[in-house]
C-alpha cells in the first residue's frame, strides 16, 4: 500500500467515509474532519509512518505543514518520510 493509500485510509476512516470518498484534492473541511479529527488523524498517520509531524493543533496557521487539502497533506508525509 502506497503512501497515499494509507493516509487517504486514515481520513477516510476519520471521516467515516470510503476511501474511494477521498480524493487528493479534498479539504479536510470537504471530509468533515474538524479541529479534533484532525490532531487524532496526524496521530495516526505519526504512528503509521514513525515519523513526526511539525504541527501545531494549536496554531495551525503557525506550521510548516500544508494541510489545505490530502495531496498537500501527501506531499508533507512523503517529504518526511524520505528525510527520515
Amino acid at each position: 500500500m502506497s503512501i497515499q493509500d494509507k493516509v487517504i485510509a486514515i481520513f477516510a476512516e476519520q471521516a467515516v467515509l470510503q476511501p474511494s470518498d477521498v480524493t487528493p484534492e479534498s479539504t479536510l473541511e470537504d471530509l468533515g474532519i474538524d479541529s479534533l479529527g484532525l490532531v487524532e488523524s496526524i496521530f495516526a498517520i505519526e504512528e503509521e509512518f514513525d515519523i513526526s509531524i511539525p504541527f501545531n493543533a494549536n496554531e495551525p496557521e503557525n506550521s510548516d505543514f500544508d494541510i489545505s487539502n490530502v495531496a498537500a497533506i501527501i506531499t508533507g508525509i512523503e517529504k518526511l518520510v524520505s528525510d527520515k
